[in-house]
């Protein structure tokens, strides 16, 4: 880190705050409807304070509404927010500031180590960031004076990025807006009726599809394969109205080639699809050789009908509408067929409007992209606008130092001796049997025993259930337990392995010894 300040000095947040670690209050002693002290998980965690959802009647460990809590097991590890008056589960740990540390300068500059807390409690199954962790932060301890000046100045800036990131938000849907309103305006007509009557040209007459199209024929029903000489186009690779290349199938099968070759100018309907998406619209382009898959319908335009068009005006509010209403709802899924995409009416402008409507909405739609290819840009540096403030804060950049502050040392000291001090709280505990703590302590440290006695692969949470590790377990003796799992891990004698569904998304992991 580069020099401080002046005035300030670097200390370990072990000395400048406590540490209440997390414990669940029994599941029988839970409750969603208010009886009781407010309950509070990593789940729990909003924005900047948590959204109460459940309350305890037998509470465990406690916070406050000045502590800086803190997610301390599992994939949110490092997410902080400011305290609250609850109960906090195993999940979560309450970072209790002295007098002399403010609240918010402390919980802005854990937000400058999330992702280091984060990587250094990666372990085997889920992380755990320790309370000796937490101590051992290295702070720079600003004086208190200034530490307000800091909170004021950050909270002003950062407010600026928010109410910027609320406006960046609306373009997305604002863009949306506007490509449908002009599709609209330019397949009834309304986009060119100046510029038609300027070049003396015939207005629109209403048309069924089935009349301007030479073919409108379904696609491939044969398997497609992972790897293979041309790509099947299916449902999936047709996104906003263009063709994705990005998650393809293919096909070797000569046969299927030569029967469902795309060729330029070819129009793909999606024919079956969830309601919502039934009816999306592609044009292919001749970008590479590829068939397409039976849940599209190929449409090829005759010669008063151009292909960009009828992509737009079914793509345009009126078609997806009239997909909507003549669609066939099943369990899950929606149909169009050939038939009814024929019946599809609209109104059809000469070859030269059509041209020129084509003309414009790829004008627009090309400007447009720009300005949604601006936003993620933004979007992107936003977050580093805001680390950049909060970088400028902790080396004392942000807001000029005061000579007349009370230096940090100073502080410092006193912080410690009133600590010293202070008399040790005493720990109310529930009254146990006294080999149970030797039993679970035993347990955990018996994980390999556990392990072998599986046999084979045993999800994370079996083996800590083997373990002792249940729902009223503590988070020192989790601690425990992924301290073993690190160090038979270190030495190479456990194997990891993520569990996911059908989707991809990880459920849980599983966990087994290596082979000798």
């Amino acid at each position: 880190m580069t020099e401080l300040p002046k005035n300030w000095v670097m200390a370990n947040l072990g000395n400048l705050a406590d540490f209440v670690m997390g414990q669940a209050p029994p599941g029988s002693a839970s409750n969603s409807e208010g009886v009781g002290t407010p309950f509070v998980k990593a789940g729990e965690f909003g924005l900047d304070r948590p959204v109460i959802r459940e309350w305890t009647t037998k509470p465990l460990k406690m916070a406050t509404a000045d502590d800086v809590l803190i997610c301390v097991v599992g994939a949110t590890s490092g997410k902080l927010n400011l305290g609250a008056d609850c109960a906090i589960g195993r999940s979560v740990a309450a970072i209790r500031p002295s007098n002399g540390l403010e609240q918010l300068y402390l919980y802005n500059f854990l937000k400058t180590k999330v992702e280091e807390l984060r990587a250094g409690s990666t372990g085997t199954a889920q992380g755990v960031i320790s309370k000796q962790m937490l101590s051992e932060i290295n702070v720079p301890f600003a004086p208190h004076a200034e530490q307000r000046r800091i909170v004021a100045k950050v909270d002003g800036l950062t407010a600026r990025t928010a109410r910027t990131r609320k406006d960046l938000d609306r373009i997305p849907t604002l863009i949306a807006r506007y490509k449908e309103r002009l599709l609209e305006l330019a397949t009834l007509g309304e986009l060119t009726a100046e510029w038609r009557l300027k070049n003396d040209l015939p207005n629109p007459r209403v048309s069924e599809l089935g009349d301007l199209a030479t073919e409108l024929k379904y696609g491939s029903s044969s398997k497609s394969l992972g790897e293979g000489k041309v790509p099947v186009l299916r449902m999936g690779n047709i996104q906003d109205g263009k063709l994705d290349w990005t998650d393809l199938k293919y096909t070797s099968d000569e046969g299927e080639i030569e029967k469902f070759r795309l060729v330029s100018g070819d129009v793909l309907f999606n024919r079956t699809n969830s309601p919502e998406l039934v009816g999306k619209t592609a044009l292919y382009d001749g970008e590479r050789e590829a068939i397409y898959a039976g849940y599209l319908i190929r449409v090829r335009c005759g010669p008063m009908l151009m292909p960009q068009f009828l992509t737009y005006c079914l793509n345009s509010p009126s078609g997806r509408a009239y997909s909507w209403d003549v669609k066939t709802d099943g369990v899950s899924q929606s149909n169009i067929n050939a038939k009814k995409l024929a019946a599809f009416t609209f109104p059809l402008p000469s070859m030269k409007e059509q041209a020129e409507i084509v003309q414009l909405i790829e004008t627009s739609f090309t400007w447009l992209d720009r300005l949604a290819a601006d936003h993620a840009v933004a979007n992107r540096l936003l977050p580093k606008l805001d680390a950049a403030i909060l970088g400028k804060a902790f080396r004392g950049d942000l807001v000029p130092q005061a000579p007349n502050d009370e230096p940090a040392s100073v502080l410092l000291e006193r912080i410690e001796a009133e600590r010293a001090a202070a008399p040790t709280q005493k720990r109310v505990r529930k009254t146990r049997i006294p080999t149970a703590p030797r039993e679970i302590r035993t347990m955990a440290k018996n994980l390999h025993e556990a392990l072998a006695e599986a046999g084979g692969w045993i999800s994370a949470q079996d083996a800590f259930q083997r373990c002792g590790i249940g729902s009223g377990a503590s988070t020192e003796e989790i601690e425990e337990l992924y301290a073993e799992l690190r160090s038979l891990d270190k030495d190479g004698k456990l194997e990891t392995e993520a569990v996911n569904d059908k989707h991809g998304r990880k459920l849980h992991d599983r966990l087994r010894l290596k082979a000798a």
